[in-house]
C-alpha cells in the first residue's frame, strides 16, 4: 500500500521537495507518494483535515503556514514548541496530529557535512523571525561561545534572544550595535532573494570566516555577493533544505535516507532551470 505525504505552501510549485522525496523513497524502497498541494492563505486548517480524511500520512510545511501547522497540532514535539512553528505534520495511529520542526536540524546537519564546527566559534545570526526562531536551539547546543541575533526592528531580535537564553550566551539587538568580527554568519531573512541586503559592517568576517544564506538559487544571493569580496566562504541552503527533508522522512518512515547524492541531483536542477 502507497501512502500519501505532501508539501503545502502557497506558492508552492516552486518547491523542490517532491523531487527531494522521490528519491529518498526510491533510494529506501519506500512506498510512498508525495505531490505538492496549494493551500489557500486563510484555509491551511481545512486543506490540512482534508488531506487527512482522504488518506493522507503526512506533511512538510513551507512559507507562510508554518505557524498555522503549529496552531492545528495535538502534540508537539520539543524543537517545535521552543520554535513556534512546524514544518513537519505526522498523522498517528489515533488520527492525532503530531508536529515538529526539522529546520534546526537541517542547518546543523549542513554545517557539518561542510565541516564547520560550531564550537566556541562566534555567530551572528541576521533576521528574527519563523526561521531563526527555527533554528537556535541546535545552533546554542553546539556549543558557540556565543550568537548576537540582529534584526531591522531591534525590540524582536532582543525578544528572541531572551526566549532562548536559557540554553546559551546569546545576545540580541539593532545592527548599528554590532562589534568586533564573527566565525560564521548566517543570513535568516529572505530580504537577498528580492536584492535587499542588510546593513552590514565591511569588517565582519574572521578570517577563514563562512558566510551562509538559508535561502538558495541557481546564482548566489545578495548577500553571499556581499561577503565574498569580504573574505568569507560561502554556503547557500540548498543542503539546509535536504538535510531537513531527511529528518522529515525519518520521523514520518523510520528511516535515514542518504543525502549526498540528493545534493548532486538537486544541484544540478537549479543549474538547469
Amino acid at each position: 500500500m502507497t501512502d500519501h505525504y505532501c508539501v503545502f505552501g502557497n506558492p508552492v510549485t516552486h518547491s523542490k521537495s517532491p523531487l527531494i522525496h522521490e528519491e529518498f523513497a526510491q533510494q529506501t524502497q519506500q512506498p510512498i507518494r508525495y505531490t505538492a498541494t496549494l493551500a489557500p492563505i486563510d484555509g491551511f486548517a481545512s486543506a490540512w483535515r482534508e488531506f487527512v480524511a482522504s488518506g493522507g500520512r503526512g506533511a512538510n510545511v513551507t512559507v507562510p503556514f508554518k505557524g498555522d501547522a503549529y496552531a492545528i497540532c495535538d502534540t508537539l514535539s520539543h524543537r517545535a514548541k521552543r520554535a513556534k512553528a512546524v514544518n513537519t505534520l505526522i498523522v498517528g495511529g489515533n488520527g492525532r496530529t503530531y508536529g515538529d520542526t526539522t529546520d534546526g536540524v537541517g542547518l546543523v546537519r549542513d554545517l557539518a557535512y561542510h565541516r564547520i564546527s560550531l564550537q566556541g566559534k562566534r555567530l551572528l545570526v541576521i533576521g528574527a523571525g519563523g526561521a531563526v526562531r527555527s533554528v537556535l536551539e541546535p545552533l546554542l547546543a553546539a556549543q558557540p561561545s556565543e550568537i548576537v541575533v540582529v534584526n531591522r526592528t531591534a525590540a524582536k531580535a532582543t525578544q528572541l534572544a531572551q526566549d532562548f537564553a536559557d540554553l546559551g550566551n546569546i545576545v540580541g539587538g539593532a545592527f548599528d550595535t554590532l562589534e568586533g568580527q564573527f566565525d560564521l554568519v548566517i543570513n535568516g531573512t529572505s530580504a537577498s532573494l528580492v536584492g535587499d541586503l542588510p546593513p552590514l559592517p565591511d569588517e565582519l568576517f574572521t578570517k577563514g570566516a563562512w558566510a551562509y544564506d538559508m535561502m538558495y538559487g541557481p546564482e548566489p544571493t545578495v548577500f553571499l555577493q556581499w561577503a565574498g569580496p569580504r573574505g568569507a566562504k560561502l554556503l547557500d541552503g540548498l543542503g539546509m533544505l535536504v538535510e531537513q527533508a531527511a529528518e522529515s522522512f525519518f520521523l514520518w518512515r523510520n528511516i535515514h535516507p542518504e543525502t549526498a547524492s540528493v545534493r548532486t541531483l538537486l544541484r544540478q536542477s537549479l543549474e538547469l532551470a
